[in-house]
């Protein structure tokens, strides 16, 4: 790993970035993609940021540190396009691309070096190609590893280029603080913080052993390898979704089960077109239900065969949430989780042996076909067509 050239481009704050771009009147104003006082920030464009708004927060907060902000709603659809485009662009540079979000992936240079000059000259090639094409900007880190990669992307952004060449990495990883490593989150920092270790440099400088000692013997040799900048994970070309899921917060509390019960129906219908269109079927599904306190509780259902069709999905879905008795309780927000992904060719092998009704896949399939002609709101489950739809 050490010939290696590795990338990592992060695109600068993506969706407000694309909003920005297809609308050029809001060029130089504060902008946050999220809607509704109930949601969350999804993407703050730095102008936005220096008001303290962070991706996650909720929009009603960022609403009161930034009023003269404009906030806009997401746009999915035009989001997942310009990542193709983008991704395009990466894959025209290199075969080895691992996307990791919409808006970064690594990307395994060492071989187009002979073509088209050193990691540092792709880089710049790539950021040029990407503003050039897409109208927006991205910061690359380069190094030798994943991990290193990583951290310099994140200390030249906005709109930047950051090397570390291997005879730096130890002065520019040491004296980064403990939660720069990757799997230190709060209640590992706070571990950490204990043995009197706050940065990079004092894990690294602390004997392995003591390491596994206090914080278990997967999460001490990780620390203590990354710690000394050694990360030998190659950059994978292809990494198969391993769930694909929908949520919904309501605009208010709700506790009505049959209001409830079509948006988990609304929430598989979206799920599960996303996946067949991705040529998956599911072997689990998972549901999520938060409360009004912020309580929330998952239950799913590993099943005997795979499936892939809405109605099934949602009567597993219905029968997860009425097991859980919640008398009426006040709820805020509810998601589905499609998991346990397989392509449908061996799915369908599967379902061979196991005789499935397949009524509901062929339906399925036509609403598909029907829905990619006339748009997704053309054809609906009965239960989510409210009477104003059919006047």
């Amino acid at each position: 790993m050490s010939d290696s050239t590795i990338l990592h481009v992060d695109m600068d704050a993506f969706y407000a970035s694309v909003s920005i771009k297809d609308n050029p009147k809001l060029e130089g104003k504060a902008v946050v993609v999220g809607a509704g006082v109930r949601g969350v920030v999804l993407s703050a464009n730095y102008e936005a940021r220096k008001f303290g708004i962070r991706a996650a927060m909720p929009v009603g907060r960022a609403q009161r540190l930034a009023p003269t902000a404009i906030f806009i709603p997401p746009d999915h659809t035009r989001y997942n396009q310009v990542s193709e485009e983008v991704m395009k662009i990466f894959r025209d540079v290199s075969p080895h691309v691992e996307p990791i979000s919409l808006d970064e992936a690594f990307i395994d240079v060492t071989g187009a070096k002979r073509l088209l000059g050193s990691g540092r000259e792709i880089a710049m090639m790539i950021r040029a190609k990407v503003e050039k094409e897409q109208g927006i900007t991205c910061s690359v880190g380069i190094a030798h590893n994943k991990f290193i990669a990583k951290l310099a992307s994140q200390h030249c952004k906005p709109n930047g280029l950051l090397e570390i060449a291997t005879d730096q990495i130890l002065t520019f990883l040491h004296p980064l603080p403990a939660n720069a490593i990757w799997g230190v989150g709060p209640k590992t920092n706070e571990q950490l913080e204990k043995l009197g270790l706050r940065t990079v440099g004092e894990i690294a400088n602390t004997p392995r052993n003591t390491l596994i000692r206090a914080l278990g013997e997967a999460t001490g040799s990780s620390l203590y390898e990354l710690a000394w900048g050694r990360d030998n994970r190659e950059v994978i070309s292809y990494e198969p979704e391993k769930s694909i899921s929908a949520a919904e917060t309501f605009a208010s509390d709700i506790d009505d089960p049959e209001e409830i019960l079509r948006e988990f129906l609304r929430l598989c219908e979206k799920a599960t077109l996303r996946m067949r269109d991705a040529g998956f079927c599911a072997k689990t599904i998972s549901i999520k239900v938060r409360f009004a306190d912020f309580k929330t509780i998952t239950r799913s259902k590993k099943l005997d065969q795979p499936i892939s069709g809405t109605n099934e999905s949602f009567e597993v879905a219905k029968q997860l949430y009425l097991a859980l008795k919640l008398d009426r309780a006040r709820i805020r927000l509810v998601g589905v989780s499609l998991e346990g992904l397989t392509p449908a060719e061996e799915a369908a092998e599967q379902l061979l042996i196991g005789q499935r009704d397949i009524g509901w896949r062929q339906a399925d399939s036509a609403i598909d076909r029907v829905k990619a002609k006339f748009g997704r709101g053309s054809v609906r489950p009965a239960r989510l067509v409210s009477p104003s739809d059919e006047d």
